[in-house]
């Protein structure tokens, strides 16, 4: 076991499970404090169990997208864990499946709030608390979805893209002392992603080379190292982690 990130404390969103969690799990592994975020605070007491407990894990309840929220997050995490160093947007929603040309504005509108503006925000908050005078990382969980044309969560698609502009504009604002990249997953095997697969997996998962879909921990270990000073002359850069799927004209 590495402790790659000893003595830095990370903030992951939407990390009551699925990928969230996965990437918080791992970091825990590497020797990092972290606050984690979601909407049920019982799902989050049960992640930090998981995580080992108050020692290594903060829970902290609230809407991805709600700025108090977000600046208590931070606070706190200072409060208990010394720093906030690290800093994973990982939150998002997809409400709607079908045609963009139908697609309710203030469903698409909300997509885009959490998906975007929440990250901007996040990053703005962090940056300001801790970043700014210290230094870091921020890693954004993008998705394949946003590499290419993805029918049926098209404003989803959209959003990613717009996310992995942001990490660009971020990665050349911020630098040198702090490095902004992104990581584009395929389909994870999680409870967000189920109506993709659920039912009929070896069928989706035949359109990847790697025959598999992934897991929490899949991603969880790219995020880890873009976040560590082993992908030290990264920044602004896009990972896909899809198990080669876009080598074939999937999304």
């Amino acid at each position: 076991m590495t402790r790659r990130f000893a003595g830095r404390t990370a903030i992951v969103t939407g990390a009551s499970r699925g990928i969230g969690l996965g990437i918080a799990r791992q970091l825990v592994d590497d020797g990092a404090t972290v606050v984690v975020t979601g909407r049920s605070a019982e799902a989050l007491d049960e992640a930090v169990a998981s995580l080992g407990g108050p020692e290594h894990a903060l829970g902290i309840a609230g809407h991805a997208d709600d700025v108090d929220h977000q600046a208590e997050t931070v606070e706190r995490a200072i409060d208990a864990f010394g720093s906030a160093d690290l800093l994973v947007n990982n939150a998002g929603i997809n409400p709607v499946h079908g045609p963009m040309i139908d697609l309710d504005l203030k469903a698409a509108r909300k997509v885009v709030e959490v998906n975007v503006l929440a990250a901007l925000s996040w990053t703005q908050q962090v940056h300001r608390a801790w970043l700014a005078d210290h230094g870091g990382a921020v890693v954004n969980v993008s998705s394949v979805a946003g590499m290419r044309p993805a029918p049926g969560i098209g404003m989803y698609g959209a959003s990613k893209a717009m996310l992995t502009h942001l990490t660009q504009e971020l990665a050349v604002e911020l630098g040198p002392d702090i490095r902004v990249n992104a990581v584009a997953p395929a389909v994870v095997k999680t409870k967000f992603a189920t109506a993709l697969y659920e039912g009929r997996e070896d069928e989706v998962a035949a359109a990847y080379p790697l025959k598999r879909l992934g897991v929490p921990g899949d991603i969880g270990s790219v995020v880890a190292f873009l976040l560590s000073d082993e992908s030290a002359w990264m920044t602004g850069q896009l990972l896909a982690v899809d198990g080669g799927l876009l080598l074939t004209g999937g999304v």
